[in-house]
């Protein structure tokens, strides 16, 4: 399948970004559209494969560089962070909360790119600011309404850091269309009634730093009136989605993705009678 794609700058506020935008070439006139959030790794490759692979499925897709708003902070150079994530596939997964499991994981390491990966590892697990990211999600959104391409229906999926992101943008963007949550954290229990959109979630039965929290994500959910369909797959760790990794489960994600794009197709494609 043939695509448009490149990167485009998003300049609504004023914190500039770059997004990667995706159109299916052969499509005929305005398409739905989806934002694409990132995981901890940013706009990498393999979120721009999966990108591409919604907007295969007849969306125009973008998927902003949250690290590059307002200028990229050197930790998180596209190549420190892939050193980060090649770091963090060798190493035991106590690494991501134990921070003395990962002194020491990180003291095996040569002394500068010892100092490279844990200078990027302190932003990406404590130095990142919610807010900001959030903003360029409002201008993304924003970015795709006066897209020509766009047909004025928008939804959101994100994995990781962008699955918790996904969800907080339906609590502050009422026209949001749907939200899809890949094993994210949910949002403060206080915004969840501003949600206007039904939310889909996807987590791993054995990704407990998560998952553990969606049994009261769910209830509050309910109590609020909001459509929230969730599936936790048996067997599945955090990540299960990212076919990059140690951690991919190809039975969830052949699942996980198929419900996905039905999600999608039903409140943001709906076919008419």
């Amino acid at each position: 399948m043939e695509f448009e794609t490149g990167w485009v700058d998003v300049a609504m506020s004023k914190r500039p970004f770059a997004a990667y935008r995706v159109r299916p070439t052969a499509a005929d006139g305005p398409l739905p559209a989806v934002v694409v959030i990132q995981e901890a790794w940013g706009v990498d490759e393999h979120v721009q494969d999966l990108a591409r692979r919604l907007a295969s499925a007849g969306y125009l897709t973008l998927a902003p560089d949250l690290y590059s708003a307002g200028g990229r902070p050197t930790e998180l150079a596209p190549e420190r962070v892939a050193a980060v994530k090649q770091f963090l596939e060798t190493v035991s997964p106590a690494v991501w909360t134990d921070p003395a499991e990962r002194g020491r994981a990180l003291a095996t390491l040569p002394e500068d790119e010892r100092d490279k990966v844990a200078g990027t590892m302190a932003v990406l697990f404590g130095g990142l600011d919610p807010g900001q990211h959030l903003a360029a999600l409002d201008d993304a959104f924003r970015a795709l309404q006066s897209d020509p391409a766009c047909d004025g229906n928008i939804g959101s999926v994100g994995w990781c850091m962008g699955g918790g992101l996904s969800a907080r943008l339906a609590c502050r963007e009422p026209r949001l269309g749907a939200a899809v949550v890949f094993y994210g954290s949910p949002p403060p229990d206080e915004e969840i009634p501003a949600i206007a959109c039904p939310v889909l979630g996807f987590y791993g039965a054995d990704d407990a730093r998560i998952t553990a929290a969606v049994p009261s994500f769910a209830e509050t959910m309910r109590r609020a009136g909001v459509a929230f369909e969730h599936h936790i797959y048996p067997g599945a760790p955090h990540a299960f989605f990212n076919d990059t990794r140690r951690s991919y489960r190809a039975d969830a994600a052949r699942d996980a993705w198929a419900r996905c794009l039905t999600f999608f197709a039903a409140h943001l494609a709906p076919m008419s009678a």
